[in-house]
């Protein structure tokens, strides 16, 4: 097992930022801590880092006990979201600087360093300065750093949020493609639920400190254990159940499973369309429904004539499929 959390808190005054929480990962697995900010995903990677301790609970990496280790016992690679490259120093010297600490030789470093240039593709940078790159290549410098010494796993904080949407999309690709090149088990932490979706092989959901649900991209869209995780990952739609026969329920419904009818049907509702908006080869109609909840169909431009609609025009839904707790 690459990682064990087993009952970890960890409050700041008198807010728990982590609850009683437990997790495995498997060694040489990619693995997403995603949720909205404040649920405690980065406090999680920083007690697992050994840069918080815990309030209660154990730490295992690799099968062996680091909850009392250092952060440098813990041989851990971390990643910030704000590059924290020394200014003054070039990109090999950035990236031979945990090798120096560790007293390596001037050949084993020169060696080192020029295999992790290649490796992140930043070959015939090496003398330039942190000012001289784009943002894109100095997160790239801060990786080769981390991975030079290395580590039992790499810990991801945001590594991307800074960069602009290219250039993320672009060093998602990257990070996927050169953790499967070393092997090392990572985790990365993020609140952009496509980032999540894209690069891990398995993603952890978190609120409030607790896990709401582990599975993979798939799984958690699709499949999704909780009401949080419906409505955070990927817009949903909160319906009256037609099927409650008088009793107070509600069903949830992708924008994609939601068909839009001229006239009334079984199981469908009545609502006004406000708006459509024209996204390629799909439509996205706005509508209200008589109870004032506002929702939006997903529909291709093939499954209705777009022409008729009209802002304005009554018109009835009906779920395809939905999701009840």
């Amino acid at each position: 097992m690459g990682i064990r959390v087993s009952h970890v808190t960890k409050a700041f005054g008198g807010l728990t930022a982590v609850d009683d929480l437990s997790l495995d990962v498997g060694t040489g697995s990619l693995v997403a801590l995603l949720g909205p900010s404040g649920c405690g995903k980065s406090t999680l990677l920083r007690i697992i880092a050994g840069l918080d301790a815990p309030d209660a609970g154990r730490v295992w990496i690799n099968g062996e006990e680091a909850t009392a280790r250092s952060v440098q016992e813990r041989n851990v690679g971390f990643v910030f979201q704000h590059f924290a490259l020394f200014k003054h120093r070039s990109v090999r010297e950035n990236i031979a600087f945990g090798l120096e600490l560790r007293r390596w030789s001037k050949d084993k470093i020169r060696w080192r360093v020029e295999e992790l240039l290649n490796l992140v593709q930043l070959q015939g940078y090496g003398n330039r300065y942190p000012s001289q790159l784009s943002g894109g290549q100095r997160q790239r410098v801060s990786l080769a750093r981390a991975l030079a010494v290395k580590p039992k796993l790499m810990l991801l904080d945001e590594p991307f949020s800074a960069l602009d949407a290219k250039v993320r999309k672009e060093l998602r690709v990257w990070l996927r493609t050169l953790q499967e090149e070393t092997k090392v088990t990572t985790m990365f932490v993020t609140h952009d639920q496509e980032e999540a979706f894209e690069v891990a092989d398995k993603i952890v959901v978190i609120n409030r400190g607790h896990i709401e649900q582990i599975g993979t991209a798939a799984e958690i869209y699709d499949h999704p254990a909780t009401p949080f995780v419906l409505n955070f990952v990927g817009q949903v739609n909160r319906l009256p159940d037609p099927s409650s026969q008088g009793a107070k329920a509600d069903i949830f419904v992708r924008p994609h499973d939601l068909m839009l009818l001229e006239g009334p049907e079984i199981g469908s509702l009545p609502a006004q369309l406000n708006r459509v908006t024209h996204l390629g080869r799909d439509l996205f109609a706005e509508l209200q429904l008589d109870n004032g909840e506002k929702i939006v169909a997903q529909l291709s431009r093939d499954s209705v004539d777009h022409n008729r609609l009209q802002p304005g025009d009554r018109l009835h839904v009906r779920p395809k499929q939905g999701r009840r707790f």
